[in-house]
């Protein structure tokens, strides 16, 4: 298991004014379409042909992993013994579990239904460079009140790394910019970063900071107040939650769409698009900077090297769970 050659498998999903399609190719969520009364609304970023997913640099609707995000020098120390990771960014760091993490390998169908799709995955001790061998599974599943599902499990024979993320660009209204859409986190606190957007160790207060979310707000005018704009953790909790908790609420710039993201995760990564490079000449001029954000459940970013951040440690005989759900409201609309 785990190939990065060979056949995609697209699964179409609907469930009531809810559809999608799953790729085999990263476990990928290619499409998600709400009906709403004026039509079918795409309420993520695609690139459209299954085969872009082989390369698909943005990471557009992938499962991240073994270990999503960042991991400084891509190296690590694990029950004594130190690993060195594929080091995919810059030649420096370790990016979304390497250069064939998760997102680049062919998952197989499990189960299907006409709602629900189970992806599995097997990454061999040594893949990337961590130890262990690892059997993933992610699931898919379209419950009514145009909600999403996502449940992400993992286990291992050896003490290694697992922080699976989901990695859609959400953007609820075609074709504008998501600096016109509102943000609400219930974060009191986040992680800031160096210049390789790794956390440097902190974890400081939101308040009286662009980095306040708490309440809803235009992303745009949050990113005026920041150097750089969003690619940050914001810390939810100090641990992984036993049942969903409200992560995020995005609001459409006309307010005719709301969604909802909870999660049993402590962190969501909130990146704001703002180097997606599409534009007239580019392989995918339909997805320029700021077409859409992502809003990524998971374990903190670099948590290895930072003992006080929710570990992203699995040790054999235990299994890793996450769930998350994206849940669409809007008038008129049940």
């Amino acid at each position: 298991m785990g190939e990065t050659n060979g056949t995609i498998e697209t699964i179409p999903l609907s469930e009531g004014r809810l559809s999608a399609n799953v790729l085999t190719m990263g476990a990928s969520l290619m499409d998600l379409v709400l009906d709403m009364p004026e039509g079918p609304r795409p309420v993520i970023l695609s690139l459209g042909n299954p085969q872009a997913y082989r390369i698909n640099p943005h990471y557009l609707g992938v499962i991240a992993g073994r270990c999503a995000n960042r991991i400084r020098g891509g190296d690590c120390v694990i029950d004594g013994r130190s690993h060195q990771l594929d080091r995919n960014e810059n030649g420096r760091t370790h990016l979304h579990g390497g250069s064939t993490g998760f997102s680049r390998k062919l998952w197989q169908v499990a189960a299907r239904t006409a709602t629900s799709v189970t992806l599995a995955l097997q990454s061999p001790d040594g893949d990337q460079g961590y130890p262990g061998t690892v059997t993933a599974t992610c699931l898919y599943e379209l419950v009514p009140g145009n909600r999403l599902r996502i449940t992400l499990t993992a286990k291992t024979d050896a003490t290694t790394l697992v922080n699976l993320a989901a990695h859609a660009y959400f953007n609820l209204a075609p074709g504008s910019s998501i600096l016109d859409h509102a943000l609400m986190m219930p974060a009191q606190r986040y992680t800031p970063v160096d210049v390789s957007l790794i956390p440097d160790g902190r974890l400081l207060p939101v308040s009286d900071t662009g980095y306040d979310f708490t309440t809803p707000v235009r992303i745009g005018a949050q990113r005026e107040k920041t150097a750089a704009g969003f690619d940050h953790n914001f810390v939810l909790a100090n641990a992984p939650r036993p049942e969903p908790a409200l992560a995020a609420r995005l609001i459409s710039p006309q307010r005719d769409l709301t969604l909802e993201i909870w999660s049993t995760e402590p962190g969501l990564q909130f990146y704001d698009g703002a180097k997606l490079d599409g534009g007239p000449g580019a392989p995918h001029p339909e997805l320029p900077a700021f077409a859409g954000c992502c809003l990524e459940p998971q374990r903190f970013p670099d948590a290895i090297h930072h003992p006080h951040f929710a570990s992203a440690l699995l040790k054999a005989g235990e299994t890793y769970r996450q769930v998350t759900e994206y849940r669409f409201l809007a008038p008129g609309v049940a």
